[in-house]
């Protein structure tokens, strides 16, 4: 990234700014396990206008931690993850209002957002105690995200009163998320040659009750603080046994991906997946990530509402601010990245909608020092 640093004044000028980094940062590949070079370049670009009082630049892994101004009022963190996911793109380029490229929208907009606020902002206008975190890992395992590590390690990320994790979401806010769990569902058979399949048990057929059962559920809705968040339960990979297409299957295995609201724990949810399957099939649990709550009457996302967002939405999906939850922190999330946008092939944002977050995010902790 070749960005250059100090404050430019002028709408004009920022939006320049803001398009051109977020083309920088699509530039530069970060498949989720690669975000070294991604972060070594945003980590240089910080260093100039992190906060040399506060020790300057935290790495951990390959996660920053950049804190910004101390001493001013509440503790806020604008929170973005360095990861894409693995999709096919071309190089990154913009072409009209839009920007193409892997995570242009999830969730490097939101990344191209923080940077410019901490080097276009003028920070005597802000009334907060502002950090910035880029964190690697997002995109897999809840046990592998890079978030868990640098919360527990930093000595100052642990008591901010608000977070906003920068997620793809149309500059509206999205209140808490859904928790996330994958079990992996074992139906076993017994092998015959296709030709005399009664000679065995086919392990994909004795599947059927359970897929028939999965197929008659309905989603469960949750309303908390005004939120209707939906539990859903679906299939998301299946495969069998794979000896040969003439030979009757002996094992059948399934993904299995429960999405539980705000007001189940993890336990709750692997209850309710136990007792569809019954005796049917074996199950075992691959990832467990929990909910959040939607802190919806909390003064600073209100505060954040009343900055010119496009609307206030529960999240229908898992994002880090369950992370946050489950040490006690306030978070929400908001970011200008099209949520249609995120993990599709040739990914792309509108430039609009950054320049627009951007204004949004700048007026909101502006107002936190009146």
């Amino acid at each position: 990234m070749t960005g250059v640093t100090g404050v430019m004044d002028g709408a004009t000028d920022i939006a320049g700014r803001l398009s051109a980094t977020l083309l920088e940062l699509c530039a530069v590949a970060s498949p989720i396990g690669e975000e070294k070079a991604l972060c070594d370049a945003v980590a240089a670009r910080m260093a100039p206008v992190a906060n040399a009082g506060a020790g300057g630049v935290r790495r951990y892994g390959d996660s920053i931690v950049v804190p910004i101004t101390r001493g001013r009022g509440p503790r806020v963190a604008l929170v973005g993850h360095l990861d894409t996911v693995r999709t096919e793109n071309g190089p990154a380029h913009i072409a009209g209002d839009r920007c193409f490229g892997s995570g242009a929208s999830d969730m490097k907009s939101g990344l191209a957002v923080m940077i410019a606020i901490a080097e276009t902002l003028p920070l005597a206008r802000l009334g907060c105690d502002l950090t910035l975190v880029f964190y690697a890992r997002e995109e897999g395992p809840f046990a592998e995200n890079e978030l868990g590590p640098v919360l527990a390690q930093d000595p100052e990320l642990g008591s901010v009163d608000l977070a906003v994790c920068m997620e793809p979401s149309d500059n509206k806010i999205h209140l808490g998320c859904m928790g996330s769990l994958h079990a992996t569902v074992t139906f076993r058979g017994k092998t015959a040659h296709s030709a005399r399949p009664w000679e065995g048990e086919n392990a994909v057929t004795r599947a059927a009750p359970f897929l028939a059962d999965l197929a008659a559920r309905k989603a469960e809705v949750s309303v908390i603080d005004g939120c209707a968040y939906r539990s859903v339960m679906t299939v998301t990979q299946a495969r069998d046994g794979g000896r040969g297409r003439n030979v009757v299957p002996d094992v059948f295995v399934l993904n299995v991906n429960a999405r539980f609201a705000p007001d189940r724990s993890i336990e709750a949810a692997e209850r309710e997946v136990i007792a569809l399957v019954g005796d049917r099939a074996e199950v075992m649990f691959t990832d467990r990530s929990p909910a959040a709550l939607p802190n919806a009457n909390h003064p600073l996302v209100q505060r954040l509402a009343a900055s010119g967002v496009r609307g206030v939405e529960p999240k229908q999906a898992w994002t880090d601010v369950a992370r946050f939850a489950q040490r006690g922190i306030a978070a929400v999330n908001f970011g200008p990245g099209e949520n249609a946008q995120a993990h599709q092939k040739n990914e792309s944002t509108s430039l609009a909608l950054v320049h627009e977050g951007y204004g949004i995010v700048a007026r909101w902790l502006q107002s936190l020092g009146a």
